[in-house]
């Protein structure tokens, strides 16, 4: 029996949207790790006041591209500049379609001079994979997916341990003897802890300082207990699964746009070569913004703030439209910081609402209407309420504008998008994105 594809199952849902919008979806959180060690508002605060212990290792997925080809096609098919690209240098990699939407992002790390890791949510992975099939690229893959879809079970091929907040180096130093060589923001350093070999990424979330390390499953249980022991007098705390999706809201990433692939004709093949099944077919949409055009659910790299990633230096898919989208008006990336007592109003009936996370498409207006739609919210106790990464129309975007968030969810196809279904409304000011002054200003300074 032949896996349905992505066109079958648009096919026979009748249209993107009636394949994508599910009201009420719950919203991801990563697999394995517990949901909360010491509690989310003590995870939260952990990474802002002293040591957070992160475990990535198991809900993403890992490609290991390799071959005489394979910065050829990672360059024809991705807008970063692989002119300046070091062996042990991370980046977020942005593919585009021909219309100049995203894919989705992931991190690519050069491993070699012809071998490369590209990390994360697997869109960008398949679109990579598809494109060096169909091209006959000199180029060969390696997939180890998500824990959750792992064939057979079993355990990931790396592990990766992230070490993030004020104390970080402290710990890292406690560990390793001393301090890790100086290293630039998102390049790597080998590193060896009692003759176990692994990298260390310097990385960071939310404006923290950290590492990100990496390695093979064989020294994961010995690493993590390495820092959980060193981390102990420092007050380390693990970061739970529901925390940790959070620090994108502060540091202005925006998980898993929507890949611009559903309706494009000259796509159809690739979403025939596509699963059903995968990230392109089941990560759903819902929220009180509703259209049934997919398009107008697609962003831009320049909306997600990757325009200084993009180098028109080379020639690659989507280049002319990126270069027409240039200046043209689009909506700006801000952060909403919603009112406390109405979160309490709506989310909690008046009372604390506990944790909140979506991924909801929620409408934003201000008095002439519909003026952006947010892309993730959550709360975040160290602020003292909710926030939401938002793409608003550039004449709201200026901070301190007061702009109020639908709180609802849209049944979907057979009601009028533009319909009164007495949703309920969160008054929200905007701010900048990202939100953390270090992670806005100073982030990728050393880079």
């Amino acid at each position: 029996m032949a896996i349905p594809s992505l066109q079958d199952g648009i096919d026979k849902a009748g249209s993107p949207i009636g394949l994508l919008w599910q009201p009420n979806a719950e919203p991801w959180t990563p697999e394995v790790v517990e949901r909360e060690y010491a509690g989310w508002r003590q995870e939260q605060a952990a990474w802002h006041e002293g040591v957070a212990l992160l475990n990535l290792s198991h809900h993403m997925y890992d490609l290991w591209i390799e071959g005489p080809d394979a910065t050829r096609v990672l360059a024809e098919y991705g807008a970063n500049n692989f002119e300046k690209f070091a062996i042990g240098q991370a980046k977020q990699y942005v593919p585009v379609t021909r219309d100049g939407k995203i894919v989705t992002d992931g991190i690519l790390l050069r491993r070699a001079e012809n071998k490369y890791l590209l990390s994360g949510v697997p869109a960008a992975q398949h679109w990579v994979q598809y494109h060096a099939e169909k091209g006959g690229y000199d180029v060969g893959f390696e997939t180890d997916t998500s824990s959750a879809f792992r064939p057979g079970g079993g355990d990931p091929r790396l592990f990766r341990y992230q070490i993030q907040g004020p104390l970080a180096l402290e710990l890292i130093e406690k560990v390793f003897g001393g301090p890790l060589p100086e290293t630039k923001f998102f390049h790597s350093t080998p590193v060896t802890l009692d003759g176990r070999n692994f990298e260390a990424l310097r990385h960071g979330m939310a404006g923290q300082a950290g590492y990100e390390f990496i390695g093979p499953w064989e020294h994961a249980a010995y690493v993590h207990e390495a820092f959980l022991k060193a981390g102990e007098p420092l007050g380390l705390i693990q970061v739970g699964a529901l925390a940790y999706t959070t620090p994108s809201v502060e540091s202005g990433w925006i998980p898993s746009p929507v890949p611009g692939i559903y309706a494009d004709p000259e796509l159809a093949e690739y979403r025939a070569w596509l699963p059903l099944f995968g990230i392109e077919g089941k990560r759903p949409l819902n929220g009180s913004y509703f259209s049934e055009d997919i398009a107008d659910f697609y962003v831009s790299p320049y909306e997600l703030g990757y325009g200084k990633l993009i180098h028109f230096g080379h020639d690659f898919h989507g280049r002319d439209a990126l270069l027409k989208a240039k200046d043209e008006p689009r909506r700006t990336k801000v952060t909403l910081v919603f009112d406390a007592d109405d979160v309490r109003r709506v989310a909690g009936g008046g009372e604390d609402p506990g944790f909140v996370l979506t991924y909801a498409r929620h409408r934003v207006e201000t008095s002439a209407g519909l003026a952006g739609t947010t892309m993730q919210t959550a709360s975040i106790d160290p602020v003292g309420t909710v926030l939401a990464q938002t793409l608003i129309d550039s004449a709201h975007a200026e901070s301190g504008t007061e702009v109020t968030v639908v709180w609802g969810e849209h049944p979907g196809l057979g009601t009028d998008p533009e319909a009164d279904l007495g949703f309920p409304r969160i008054r929200a000011t905007v701010q900048a994105s990202p939100f953390d002054r270090h992670a806005r200003t100073e982030y990728r300074r050393n880079a």
